[in-house]
């Protein structure tokens, strides 16, 4: 009789629980390194913390980021350094992409060349182009100035007007090669037969390009948008070795701002005050990236 059946657990069942089982350490080591850590910040955001001692301040921490100029304008610094940045690394990689994704010689050797500073660490590279970019013996003026483009030692890294465009320079040098292998991985899983026959049809270079490749690397592409934009938000180990946020604060940017208030020297640490600012930074990227992924959706439902 049914009503005497024992039930047994059907398979999906028992898969959805050897499932769980085996996110349970992922979940576990989640919650423990980032979860928690981001939850004990709330903690300090109405705290005065130096690092030894505790006070509560109540509202202060909140007030203080509202009148302070310096935090405003790194918001700015960050908007405008994250653009210029998304700008020219975008294109420039996926020019690079569809250069070297062709079977020509030495391509392979061009793509590791444009891949190795991403391999490098980025205080290391920022050093070496803080003595290119060094005003009286740095190799970048003394080449400009045997080819009679400058009479006088520029200062790249001093000058508030050009100091936003040296760091972009920087910038696409260390993280060009990096999207350039991605866009080149997109480009290899469209199949030679598309190719083949749009030729076929009449097709030409531009109307490939546009009506095949595009459409085709629409998924590589808003992927790499999100590690770009994400990335060039979160940019300021180069800012911080080259320029430490100067001249007059023209490079600071939030990070590098955040860094200063607890570890600079010259002051006493500001851990209370600098985790109200990570926390805000944090939501100015959510922010951004959530508006990016509405964007990304609407122009999928367009197209």
């Amino acid at each position: 009789m049914k009503l005497f059946q024992k039930k047994h657990p059907s398979l999906d069942d028992e898969g959805k629980a050897s499932a769980w089982l085996m996110l349970l350490p992922s979940i576990f080591l989640l919650v423990i390194t980032s979860v928690y850590p981001f939850i004990w910040l709330f903690r300090y955001i109405c705290y005065d913390y130096n690092g030894y001692t505790a006070y509560f301040t109540g509202a202060h921490n909140f007030y203080h980021m509202l009148s302070d100029g310096i935090f405003w304008s790194s918001v700015a610094h960050t908007f405008e350094y994250a653009g210029l940045k998304l700008l020219f690394i975008i294109p420039v990689s996926f020019l690079l992409a569809a250069l070297l994704s062709q079977k020509i010689l030495g391509s392979s050797l061009f793509r590791a060349i444009y891949f190795m500073p991403t391999v490098i660490s980025t205080a290391v590279y920022s050093l070496i182009f803080g003595f290119i970019f060094a005003v009286f013996n740095g190799s970048l003026n003394s080449i400009l100035s045997l080819m009679g483009l400058i009479h006088s030692p520029v200062d790249w890294l001093g000058n508030p007007k050009i100091v936003m465009i040296s760091i972009i320079i920087v910038a696409l040098w260390g993280g060009l090669g990096n999207y350039m292998i991605l866009f080149i991985s997109g480009m290899g899983s469209i199949s030679t037969d598309v190719y083949e026959s749009s030729k076929i049809d009449g097709a030409n270079g531009i109307q490939t390009f546009f009506h095949i490749t595009l459409p085709m690397l629409s998924p590589v592409i808003k992927v790499i948008l999100m590690l770009a934009i994400t990335t060039a938000f979160k940019d300021y180990e180069s800012i911080l070795v080259l320029t430490n946020g100067g001249p007059n604060n023209r490079s600071q940017v939030m990070f590098t701002y955040i860094y200063q208030l607890i570890f600079s020297s010259n002051v006493t640490p500001q851990i209370g005050y600098a985790t109200m600012l990570s926390v805000v930074a944090a939501l100015i990227i959510g922010v951004v990236t959530v508006a990016y992924l509405i964007l990304a959706r609407k122009l999928d439902d367009v197209m």
